[in-house]
């Protein structure tokens, strides 16, 4: 029996190009799961840097391709790859857009190109020749081009191919890689290649098992369903009985009914097939009748307002006739709702539901069978539980397993948070999440997060992971954080603060491994900083905490810092100090009741110090104290590391404890007005390498000041080692406001976390008395180190004055600094000229 398939003016013909219309069984494919990556055997280029690579791709969007020089991990994700790579997406922007990312920077954002088909595989190809990059569809590869873009400054190193995705499952299959030419058009005649195997043929039901999972628990289910119905149809002369509900019909079209009974509506007049045609249209968003049916379903649909249905009947009854053909009564019609036309009234499964009246329903309570009455207050939130149970498969089981709450209208949520759950039960209506949950990291965020996997969501469990990635990758990407000016708490970037707190609550959801990932990393990066702003580390499990402490980007000013970081942990303390503490502690106890539980973990974390790093005084400390004299692994650890420094002898040639840290921080501390142990002096020295040379000059650091360049305002004075007279940093309007500043960029490979700064006065007695010292990553948004009010240390010319940077601020590393005025100076003729003619940052330096 023939078929046609209407699916948007789009014929079958299109969909499948000629030869590839074929049975599905017959097929192998690859699933990649949201926000993982695949790097099949041998799918590489023969060449660096050319090579092709053909394929078919079934996804709702963010077909997600990587070109790079080595395979990277199952978990691999592109923003956080500091490794040159190129990334192709098709279908990005919730399949709206093709991007081409280079290192994770957008190069590429185009509209309405190569976008990626729910329906059915599509074929792709995907070129790289010496940086020149080309996209097409079709199954034939250099062909059909849609897309191209050169690379300035190619990247001939990429090899390995990784198939991706984002927020959604994608199927992969027919996967070929062929070599590239100049000559692309010639090249398909003559080359051979190799399918590759993805492996047993039940990666099909893998696939149906992720991608379209939606409809396994969508409203598909309860077509014809009684349960949950509240209405029912008697059609034909056979008085046939079909269950329905309310809430969706009313929400597709117009049925006229009512809310508060259960209503019978009588269709003497028409088939069963045709009013099942009807209802799997609503309830899935596809449908199948026959030919000879077409005019009944149309009336049908025009009778009860579901116009998107009248329309599609409309256009295949055009296009027959057109044809001029016979309508055929054996001949079947596919009807698919155009779901990736639909517009933001619709409902986010691809349904032609009105998602502005599923809205009224929730908010006016119209057609509800559902009292949820949520938290400790009691709450009352009315709602349905068809569309609960058609996202949730927990719900669906709550309200159909014949317990109470199965004949109930009342379900009670005590420990469910309440902001949270009706943010959740909007999303069920809506598709969109609330604003307030999408704005960064926060606790609203991780509750939702919770609760999508605990009701098992996973269309908002997967939104809210996303949200989690994107604002995750910005950190690692940038850097750092930002801090608002004057406060701990951090704008447009997550806190790291909140990196304990997501670890915390993601720990127990395997889905989502790349965020734990990703959030032991920045945790690594920053290590010095989540142990010491916060004591809400030690509430992580030993498998997170044991992962942080080997991470390979690990980043600490002092393997200190480590040891401290293990006794706190080990203590589950609930305050911070340091070993001292811990060690007098020990006078009174015994590692048994201290640790407790964790005193294994403590034997084994201790290894992960590198003791030998550290001072010999230090040590001959560690070797007196009664840690040591208690703890034998410790005792062993600090010996061992006192015998390293004195005869360089171990029985460990080769671990990594004898080596130092691979992002470790070069310490430049502060000991004098005017020494030559500061930051800028040191890249005078270009890094330890030569003799001093002025940094500005050999453009090692650049200096601005917020007025222009002239004889008064001279950027290489600030790091000269020569007193200057006059060295002014004149005013200028900012935001209504005057401001002066000097500002120094330590360079783009470079960042400094500063815990002291020098100023010095020129030979003026315009002496400044408020302003604040600040740090930035990007030279926009600024972090205040530390705010003057009234400080009256400088007062006389030519004087030198030094500061310490104290708090968690100190062990943020930033890139730029400066010294920002924010009030008068005491000279009444020019008092907001910035008169300092020397400046220098100590801390650590990288």
């Amino acid at each position: 029996m023939v078929h046609y398939q209407q699916y948007c003016g789009v014929s079958k013909e299109e969909l499948f190009p000629q030869g590839e219309m074929m049975e599905k069984k017959q097929k192998k494919f690859l699933t990649v799961a949201p926000f993982e990556c695949a790097w099949p055997n041998d799918l590489r280029f023969r060449e660096a840097g050319r090579g092709c690579v053909a394929f078919d791709a079934f996804a709702h969007n963010d077909v997600t391709v990587v070109f790079r020089e080595q395979v990277g991990s199952q978990h691999y994700h592109y923003k956080r790859d500091n490794c040159p790579h190129y990334t192709v997406i098709i279908g990005s922007h919730r399949n709206k857009r093709l991007k081409i990312e280079v290192d994770g920077k957008t190069v590429v954002d185009a509209a309405g190109v190569g976008l990626c088909c729910s329906s059915a595989f599509q074929s792709y190809w995907i070129s790289i020749y010496d940086g020149l990059i080309s996209i097409g569809k079709g199954r034939y590869p250099f062909q059909n081009l849609c897309f191209q873009w050169l690379d300035s400054n190619p990247n001939c190193t990429v090899q390995y191919i990784g198939l991706s995705s984002w927020d959604r499952h994608v199927g992969y299959r027919n996967v070929n890689v062929l070599p590239a030419t100049p000559n692309h058009l010639s090249l398909w005649k003559h080359v051979d290649f190799v399918e590759h195997d993805f492996g047993e043929d039940d990666l099909e039901q893998e696939l149906e098992d992720g991608i379209a999972n939606y409809e396994s628990w969508g409203l598909g289910k309860f077509l014809e369903n009684w349960e949950l119905s509240d209405m029912f149809f008697i059609v034909g002369k056979e008085e046939m009985v079909v269950p329905a509900h309310k809430l969706v019909l009313e929400a597709c079209g117009d049925f006229c009914l009512s809310s508060s009974v259960e209503e019978v509506v009588y269709l003497p007049d028409i088939s069963y097939s045709v009013l099942r045609a009807l209802l799997q249209y609503m309830y899935t968003g596809h449908t199948q009748i026959l030919e000879s049916d077409l005019c009944s379903l149309k009336s049908l649909s025009l009778q009860y307002k579901v116009m998107s249905l009248v329309r599609q009947c409309e256009e295949i009854l055009e296009r027959i006739m057109s044809n001029k053909q016979l309508v055929d009564s054996t001949q079947l019609v596919d009807i698919f709702y155009p779901s990736w036309l639909q517009c933001s009234k619709t409902f986010p499964y691809g349904l032609p539901i009105d998602r502005e009246r599923l809205e009224r329903f929730l908010s006016t309570g119209e057609y509800s069978d559902l009292d949820l009455y949520v938290g400790v207050h009691d709450i009352v939130l009315r709602s349905h539980k068809v569309i609960l149970g058609s996202w949730s498969a927990p719900f669906t089981k709550m309200f159909t397993n014949g317990m109470r709450e199965s004949v109930s209208s009342v379900v009670c949520l005590k420990d469910v948070p309440l902001e949270a759950f009706k943010i959740m039960l909007e999303f069920m209506y809506s598709g969109e999440l609330n604003k307030e949950a999408t704005e960064g990291i926060n606790t609203l965020l991780l509750q939702l997060l919770l609760l999508a996997d605990e009701f098992g969501v996973t269309l908002l469990h997967q939104e809210c992971c996303k949200i989690l990635l994107e604002c995750l990758s910005e950190v690692i990407s940038d850097g750092v954080l930002l801090l608002e000016e004057g406060s701990r708490n951090f704008s447009i970037m997550p806190s790291l603060d909140s990196v304990c707190p997501i670890l915390q609550v993601i720990s127990s959801i395997p889905s989502c491994k790349l965020i734990e990932e990703t959030c032991e990393r920045i945790f690594s990066m920053h290590f010095d900083y989540c142990t010491t702003a916060s004591i809400d580390f030690v509430m992580l499990d030993e498998s997170s905490f044991s992962n942080i402490l080997q991470h390979t980007d690990l980043t600490v000013t002092s393997e200190e810092r480590v040891l401290n970081a293990i006794l706190l942990w080990c203590l589950q303390a609930r305050e911070l100090y340091g070993w001292e503490a811990v060690n007098e502690l020990m006078v009174n106890s015994t590692p048994e009741m201290l640790f407790g539980e964790r005193l294994e973990s403590l034997n084994e974390f201790l290894h992960l110090v590198r003791f030998p790093l550290l001072s010999p005084d230090l040590l001959n400390k560690f070797e007196r104290s009664s840690l040591s004299q208690q703890i034998p692994t410790l005792d062993h650890l600090v010996k061992e590391a006192l015998r390293f420094l004195k005869f360089e002898i171990t029985d460990f040639q080769g671990s990594q404890r004898f080596q130092h840290r691979k992002s470790s921080f070069k310490e430049l501390l502060y000991i004098c007005d005017g020494d030559s142990n500061g930051v800028l002096y040191f890249a005078g020295t270009s890094y330890g390498k030569h003799q001093w040379v002025n940094p500005v000059l050999s453009k090692r650091v650049i200096i601005t000041a917020s007025s222009p360049i002239s004889r008064c305002t001279d950027p290489k004075v600030l790091v000269s080692r020569n007193f200057q007279g006059t060295s002014v940093a004149g005013p200028q309007m900012e935001g209504g406001r005057n401001a002066s500043w000097w500002l120094v960029d330590i360079g783009p490979d470079h960042q400094l976390m500063c815990n002291y700064y020098t100023l010095r006065q020129d030979g003026s007695r315009a002496f400044i008395r408020r302003w604040n010292f600040q740090g930035s990553l990007d030279g926009k948004s600024w972090t205040n180190l530390r705010v003057h009010e009234n400080d009256q240390t400088i007062c006389k010319p030519g004087q030198f004055a030094s500061w310490p940077i104290t708090g968690s601020n100190a062990l943020l590393p930033f890139r730029f600094f400066r010294v920002l005025m924010t009030g008068p100076t005491t000279d009444d003729t020019n008092p907001w000229n910035c008169c300092t003619c020397f400046l220098e940052l100590y801390g650590y330096f990288r």
